[in-house]
């Protein structure tokens, strides 16, 4: 048993189990913002897929960094003997392949974007992520997964939650390169003056015929999202070491859950918000165990 519960705990930690829940939103901000209406099977499957593809990610990442993780992370998974390259690089495989699954259950238009969204997090992990264009290949692999809510005949609805959520990742991916190093206040401070004109541009860029009540919910889902997100921002602006850089990430990736729900809202789904709103303490307890970064 304790020899089962080891290979179960080292299996989350290389999927980063609990940060899933900071992808769940995606899908939600997507249809909403499309228009569609909420059907649970359809929102399920979209869930399922993007909880598979974001595991594939962070499982390809362990594979792919575990020289790097060998000198900077030697806990992790891999480079500590827990799980073997090998088994990390099936592990991704199958999970990719699970998330196209679910996402082609979901329909063909969910599929048509969930392909080139796998794509992405591959070509991320294997090829682009210690280069320039890393952050931008994470940021459009996040706005991807938000257009598989909106669906292929349906993204042009969806782009604005989509590039929101793509400008917030690409801030968030920039300042995770320098997380087990400290970094230039400017770094920190650049991820902070991009929460701030992500949080205005969704207030600005609501419809004007949006629903008063709709209105004010995403106001103070915005205002969750500024404080979760730039007030560990502020702190490494203030002194960029390693630590508080490397909790700036994690903030940054538990404020999309209220930047989401923002987003849900914006497209008049608050209940959908509202829910949507309750993973955020939960991720963050979860975070306690198993780091999302």
């Amino acid at each position: 048993m304790r020899g089962a519960a080891a290979k179960a705990r080292a299996l989350a930690e290389l999927v980063r189990a609990p940060a899933a829940l900071t992808v769940l939103g995606d899908t939600l901000a997507g249809a909403a913002a499309s228009g569609r209406p909420a059907a649970p099977g359809r929102t399920a499957r979209l869930a399922a897929a993007s909880t598979c593809l974001y595991w594939a990610g962070m499982a390809l990442n362990d594979y792919a960094d575990r020289e790097v993780d060998a000198e900077e992370r030697p806990h992790r998974p891999v480079p500590s003997g827990r799980i073997s390259p090998r088994a990390a690089l099936v592990t991704a495989a199958a999970l990719t392949g699970a998330g196209l699954t679910a996402a082609a259950s979901a329909g063909r238009d969910a599929l048509a974007v969930a392909v080139p969204l796998a794509a992405t997090v591959w070509a991320y992990d294997l090829a682009l992520k210690h280069t320039p264009y890393g952050p931008a290949a994470m940021a459009t692999a996040r706005g991807l997964d938000v257009l598989m809510g909106a669906g292929a005949g349906r993204a042009r609805r969806g782009l604005v939650p989509a590039a929101l959520l793509a400008g917030h990742t690409y801030a968030v991916t920039a300042v995770s390169r320098r997380e087990t190093l400290g970094a230039s206040a400017s770094l920190p401070a650049g991820a902070l003056a991009v929460t701030g004109a992500v949080g205005l541009a969704a207030a600005s860029l609501t419809p004007q015929a949006t629903a008063r009540a709709h209105r004010a919910a995403q106001a103070v889902l915005l205002g969750g999202y500024a404080l979760a997100a730039g007030s560990a921002q502020l702190a490494a602006a203030v002194r960029p070491d390693a630590p508080r850089i490397e909790r700036a990430v994690g903030a940054g990736i538990h404020a999309m859950i209220p930047l989401q729900a923002a987003l849900t809202a914006r497209g008049g789904s608050v209940r959908t918000a509202l829910a949507l709103l309750t993973a955020y303490p939960l991720a963050r307890s979860l975070a306690r165990k198993v780091s999302p970064t």
